[in-house]
């Protein structure tokens, strides 16, 4: 579903991401982990060109990034992306928020997407909010708006960006088990996170990085039942959170 190929971004002369090959096979969920800085989140971004890259390519399902020929927008709409602020727009309603896009990119017909928006806002469990604005929500259902908004858009991939990192204590639960039912549906998901009760629960494989490059790739299994056998900055990693 996703092939990520010796992919390599600079800013000016700072090299972000280093080589940084994997591949993501449909229906897996992939957790992405690692310090903060390591490149992360914009190896995440790279996967659906909202960050570009100077070296390697990006096939996503069968779909060429680093192609000029290759249609962004299009491709763009079959990936869906749960950002860590959320992104609604704060002056339109849920039901808004959650058709535009749908009607904008899909061509759907108003009632066509209100439709499938609102099945969407159902399984995120907010039916009940559908007339509010985000002002008027707490941070967790901002985040299960957004959620349903990109399941909307009916992906073939989901993408998350720490998407509980901006959120309350009280309020990660909830976001966290909306992307464990998605998980359990069969949903390829490439999760950039640092709750890793998630990814031990739901993930098949989980990926590493430090300083821009990828560090570990391997079952999960292999990632936190083995952590003398990881590399010395995962060890070092796993050392500090599996002891809490």
């Amino acid at each position: 579903m996703i092939d990520i190929r010796n992919v390599s971004k600079w800013y000016g002369s700072f090299q972000v991401l280093t080589d940084c090959t994997t591949s993501i096979q449909k229906g897996e969920v992939v957790v992405v982990c690692g310090p903060s800085g390591s490149g992360k989140s914009t190896l995440i971004k790279t996967v659906n060109a909202l960050e570009p890259f100077q070296k390697g390519d990006i096939i996503v399902n069968g779909v060429s990034i680093a192609d000029p020929k290759t249609d962004l927008p299009k491709l763009r709409s079959h990936v869906g992306m749960v950002f860590q602020h959320f992104e609604l727009f704060p002056h339109l309603s849920v039901t808004e928020n959650l058709t535009l896009a749908q009607i904008k990119v899909l061509g759907r017909s108003k009632d066509e997407a209100l439709k499938r928006g609102l099945k969407m806002l159902d399984r995120v469990g907010l039916m009940a909010h559908k007339d509010k604005f985000p002002g008027q929500l707490s941070g967790g259902q901002q985040q299960r708006v957004a959620i349903a908004r990109a399941l909307s858009m009916d992906p073939i991939v989901m993408l998350f960006d720490e998407p509980t990192s901006a959120l309350d204590p009280e309020m990660v639960g909830e976001v966290l088990d909306v992307m464990v039912q998605l998980a359990h549906e069969g949903m390829t998901m490439m999760c950039v996170t640092h709750e890793m009760g998630f990814a031990r629960k739901v993930s098949h494989r989980v990926i590493f990085m430090d300083q821009g490059k990828i560090i570990e790739d391997c079952n999960k299994e292999e990632f936190f039942g083995n952590p003398e056998a990881r590399a010395p900055r995962a060890k070092d990693f796993l050392s500090k959170i599996l002891n809490h």
